[in-house]
């Protein structure tokens, strides 16, 4: 038993009277520290199944219209879908945390760092008899220089960076089995965003904590995951361990954002980019959501072009450790 098994997960959202699919039957595993990136365009429902781990998506404006969410917690699996109140509070934080895109939007502008992170202490970790002493080694587990003064800090003080690594540190306060990092090195700089990676990188060698990631960033799923979840549309349309996917992409979207990458000593015309966009949860289209823009279905002859536009296509594996959802994929395409 993997430490997350998502199966069958399907999520709505209630627009205008009537409910719009935002994520549509995704499936995955996370192994115990294992790194597990989820990449794709904005729009593709990566933040919603992440939110969805924890029943983090606000309800009755959204609903869980499938699929289960099993977790590895206290020697028991849990459905994290329908617990009850008291042991999903219990869950979040000690058995998933999160650190979110925007750290001066999560972090609370009117309480020092110290005592944000004391509060994620105090609540999931009861024993714990020196709770300022443990706030000051979170802060320095995570590379904060002087952490006692920092802790005296409100959220303004600091930079973005080191705004980031104090939600990290409120995360690892719980001491979590499996953290959820969306987006983290979003508007940050490029030397930052290394600190960043090589933070995530270091929690999971010293910890065992099994990570997810959220990312359109290519170069970063390279840099730090194991495996590869790609989404697009709502959907998951190929999985594959990190180099695999990356030396042999096999669903046409993947290939098409592994090939807008600009590269090294390239010299000359228009960089490339994939026509068209993501659609919207109100007008998928009947057959596979990429088809629209998806060059191989483009190059097809009538026939089997037909049921890419007319058939949805299953997840289907093409070898031990991967799977993609296209009518035509081959790994040697």
């Amino acid at each position: 038993m993997p430490l997350l098994e998502v199966r069958n997960l399907s999520v709505d959202f209630k627009v205008d009277g009537r409910w719009l699919p935002a994520v549509s039957d995704v499936s995955f595993a996370v192994g115990r520290g294992e790194i597990v990136a989820l990449v794709g365009e904005s729009g593709c429902g990566k933040s919603v199944t992440c939110l969805s781990l924890a029943r983090l998506v606000p309800e009755p404006a959204g609903r869980y219209a499938a699929g289960s969410v099993l977790l590895e917690f206290g020697g028991r699996t849990l459905d994290t879908l329908r617990l009850p109140p008291r042991e999903l509070r219990a869950v979040r934080g000690a058995g998933i945390a999160y650190i979110f895109q925007e750290p001066f939007v999560s972090l609370n502008p009117v309480f020092k760092v110290g005592d944000q992170i004391a509060e994620a202490v105090a609540l999931h970790r009861p024993d714990v008899a020196d709770v300022d002493a443990e706030v000051v080694e979170a802060l320095r587990r995570v590379g904060i220089p002087d952490p006692a003064r920092r802790a005296g800090q409100y959220p303004h003080e600091m930079s973005g960076g080191m705004a980031q690594r104090v939600m990290a540190a409120i995360a690892l306060a719980s001491r979590p089995e499996l953290l959820v990092a969306d987006e983290p090195t979003t508007a940050l700089d490029v030397t930052v965003q290394a600190q960043i990676l090589a933070l995530l990188r270091e929690i999971r060698d010293k910890t065992g904590t099994a990570i997810v990631i959220v990312t359109h960033n290519l170069g970063v799923v390279a840099e730090l995951a194991d495996r590869v979840l790609v989404m697009y549309a709502g959907q998951a349309v190929e999985e594959a361990p990190t180099a695999a996917l990356l030396d042999a992409p096999a669903h046409p979207y993947t290939r098409a954002l592994l090939a807008v990458i600009p590269k090294m000593g390239g010299r000359g015309g228009k960089l490339p980019t994939i026509p068209g966009s993501v659609p919207a949860a109100g007008d998928y289209p009947p057959g596979c959501r990429f088809a629209g823009r998806c060059a191989l279905a483009a190059s097809l002859p009538a026939e089997k072009r037909e049921r890419c536009l007319s058939e949805p296509p299953a997840m289907r594996g093409l070898a031990p450790g991967r799977r993609c959802r296209c009518h035509h994929a081959r790994l040697d395409a």
